[in-house]
Formats: C-alpha cells, structure tokens, sequence
C-alpha cells in the first residue's frame, strides 16, 4: 500500500525516533509544501522548530500542526530574499531556544518561459528566492551552527541535473544552489559542519498544484489527472508526498549521515534512472 499510495503529508516512516531530541532547526519555506514536510518530520523526530513562511497565515498553521502533536515551534514570517527576514529568523531561534543545529532551506518559486520568454524581472525574482534566499539563510545561520557542528540542506531539484521545456530560470536557479552546497561543504568542513542538497521530482505541493491547474482545464478532476500523469513518468509511478522529503532532510541532519557531505540526494522516484524513449512494440 506504501508503495503505490504514499505518505499522507507530515506523516513519519518511524516517528518513535526522536534522533533531534534537544536540537533546533529552521526550516525556511517551512509553512507550506515541501517545507512543512520537513517541518513536521524534524519535530516529530524530536526538534523544537523555528518555521519560516512568506505570510503568517500558514506558517501560523504549520506551528499549530506541530504544537497539535506536542512538539515544539515558533514562527516567523516575510520574503526569503531580504537579508532583514532570515536575521529575524535566526534571532528567533536563538531568543527562543538558545540556539540553532540545522537550517533547511526549502522556500522555492517556479516560473515558466525560455531565454527569451523569460523577462528580466522574472530571472532575477527567481534568483532572489531560489538562490539569493538561500545564500542569505545560510549566511545568517551558519556562525551558530558552527557552534553546535550542525548541518545545512537544502531543498534543490532534479532540474539541477536535467529539464524539462520552458523553465530555465528555474533549471539555472537550482543548478546555481547544488554549485552553492558543494561551496559551503567545502568551506565549512572544517567547522564540523555539513552541507548537503536534495533533489525531489515532483512533489505533491501547492506550487505542483498551481502548475498542474495551468496545463490542465483548471477543475479538481483535471488538476487530479493531470498529477497522476506526471506521476507516471517517475518509475514508482507516481508523485512523492512532502512528508517523504521530509524524512530524507531528517536523515542528513541525523548522525547516521555523519560522513556526507557536499551531496546531492536525489528522492525522486526513479525519474532520472530511466530513460525517456519506449521500446518497440511487438508485432
């Protein structure tokens, strides 16, 4: 069943255990989507939580989430690509709980177009969250997590090794954040601390969602079906549920990851194992 349904989101493979017990990860882009998959699975795993969101609304409800279950969390909100907004995060942290052990950066935007579809405007949004909000993350968070020999990961894509049409500000955007770990990995080793990214395929997100609603006829039905179709083109046959990106961030912020870094960790289902072409057909 597991195999052919999923995860439900948040949902842990073995949440009795509590390999966070006593750390503090941030988790940007952590109100929505991929982000409180992996919110919810470092707290049930035993983190306390700071949640970052673009608005308060659903990082308020990400926090509920987490409170509901009886773990530990606090919010903060505003756009990733301010410096002011992951300073106030990290402060967050550290006024809260005193201090920060992982940052998971997952707060990510897609827009379609090619070189010459794609406007100025919309490469340098792109870039301002999906690269320039990470650097920012890191950068205020990394001195205290230097401290604790903490981790760093961050939520790429499999669109950083290949592509699909029409996204490539996207592709070059997540490219840019895999060259980005590998840096900081190497840079930051000799603090004890590691860097590593994942690579989903596709997600059953909001942002999935949205895409999904533009290449379909917009209805619940059709958005379902079209989900399901992209599902096929991964080899387990169908989409992954945030919680499932959830439990591979909390294996590379566990010690049982304690010898990886400046990885690239693809959960994607077997998207980029297989080959794009059908074999022919018997007559």
């Amino acid at each position: 069943m597991l195999a052919a349904m999923g995860h439900s989101e948040g949902e842990a493979v073995d949440g009795s255990e509590r390999v966070h017990e006593g750390k503090v990860a941030l988790i940007t882009g952590g109100s929505q989507g991929i982000g409180r998959g992996v919110a919810l699975t470092m707290a049930r795993r035993g983190a306390s939580v700071v949640v970052h969101g673009l608005t308060e609304d659903y990082m308020d409800e990400t926090v509920g989430l987490i409170r509901d279950a009886g773990g530990s969390a606090v919010g903060t909100f505003g756009p990733i690509d301010r410096e002011q907004t992951s300073a106030d995060a990290v402060a967050q942290a550290i006024e809260t709980y005193g201090r920060l052990d992982h940052l998971v950066t997952a707060a990510g935007i897609q827009r379609y177009g090619d070189a010459v579809d794609t406007s100025i405007e919309t490469w340098d949004e792109v870039f301002g969250v999906n690269v320039r909000g990470v650097f920012l993350a890191a950068r205020a968070a990394l001195p205290h997590i230097r401290r604790q020999h903490g981790t760093v990961t961050v939520v790429s894509s499999v669109q950083a090794t290949a592509t699909q049409n029409n996204v490539v500000a996207y592709t070059a955007s997540k490219g840019a954040l895999n060259s980005l770990c590998r840096a900081m990995a190497v840079d930051e080793a000799v603090y004890g601390v590691r860097v590593n990214s994942i690579a989903p395929g596709s997600v059953d997100t909001p942002m999935l969602r949205t895409s999904a609603a533009q290449w379909s006829d917009g209805t619940p039905e059709g958005v379902e079906k079209t989900i399901a179709t992209w599902g096929t083109m991964h080899a387990l046959g169908r989409v992954a549920q945030p919680s499932e990106i959830g439990e591979a961030a909390s294996f590379l912020a566990s010690d049982a990851a304690s010898f990886i870094t400046g990885s690239e960790l693809r959960v994607d289902g077997g998207l980029l194992a297989r080959i794009a072409a059908a074999l022919p057909t018997k007559d």
